[in-house]
């Protein structure tokens, strides 16, 4: 039950995160031409694949006034994925927090969507604790400020936009580092906003990962906000063990890890 506590704290800590985001205003979110992008990521040659996932690849590119970005290109174009890339731009068009990716520019093509944010050069967390190095010493100073930074993120999306954020899908590979290792929320993908005052979201689909989903969601199909802090709990767990909670390498020691916040769950 410490594990649990302490991931709560860190989330109410996380406060102190997001006071002066709040200082500048939301930059509007600027459209591009698919040619743009296109020469962008030297037509998005297999060389520059940062990344893939179920959603789409994500590429580096360097614009024309020579800024590096990453852009995400969805695998297919349904009407789905559509929903999905229209409300991950309305989503991060509310955010200005230094702990979130920053999204700087959009297209929408009958072929293709995509999604151009700003580049992080460290990859994600979880290749971190796939690959730690000397470079990188796991010290308690560096997991619990990337923990706190995490649960800054949270605070404010919960707190601080318009509408309160949840989320929906944190985890490991959802974090990104960036060269001074602070970290970086993404993939507002399944997020959702809900009205002030809202407890849950009822949903007819789980959407989310195995092994940091919230259970009760599973079994429910509410979303609330201790289901984001469920999520963050178990990025918890694997910032203090050094590895990761769902992985082909996953010791048994981890395991039962993952087990414990299960039955945490269901003693609420």
């Amino acid at each position: 039950k410490k594990v649990q506590n302490l991931s709560y704290y860190l989330y109410l800590l996380g406060h102190e995160k997001h006071l002066s985001s709040n200082e500048v205003n939301v930059e509007k979110i600027k459209l591009f031409d698919l040619k743009d992008l296109d020469k962008a990521t030297d037509h998005f040659n297999v060389n520059r694949i940062l990344g893939q996932g179920g959603q789409g690849i994500v590429h580096k590119g360097m614009l024309a006034d020579g800024k590096i970005v990453a852009v995400k290109k969805f695998k297919v174009i349904n009407e789905g994925k559509i929903e999905q890339f229209i409300n991950e731009v309305i989503i991060l068009s509310q955010i200005n927090h230094r702990n979130v990716l920053k999204l700087l520019c959009c297209c929408l093509e009958k072929e293709f969507s995509l999604l151009v944010y700003e580049f992080i050069s460290n990859g994600t967390l979880s290749q971190y604790l796939d690959d730690q190095n000397e470079e990188f010493p796991p010290t308690w100073d560096m997991p619990l400020r990337i923990a706190k930074e995490v649960a800054g993120a949270l605070f404010y999306l919960r707190s601080s936009t318009s509408l309160p954020i949840y989320h929906k899908d944190i985890k490991s590979t959802n974090i990104l580092l960036d060269d001074k290792y602070r970290t970086k929320v993404a993939d507002f993908g399944t997020s959702r906003t809900v009205v002030i005052d809202q407890t849950h979201l009822t949903t007819t689909l789980v959407q989310g990962t195995f092994g940091y989903l919230d259970p009760e969601y599973f079994h429910t199909c509410q979303f609330a906000e201790n289901s984001d802090v469920y999520s963050f709990g178990v990025v918890l767990v694997e910032l203090l063990t050094g590895e990761k909670v769902v992985s082909s390498t996953t010791t048994q020691e981890v395991k039962r890890f993952s087990h414990i916040f299960h039955l945490f769950n269901g003693e609420k």
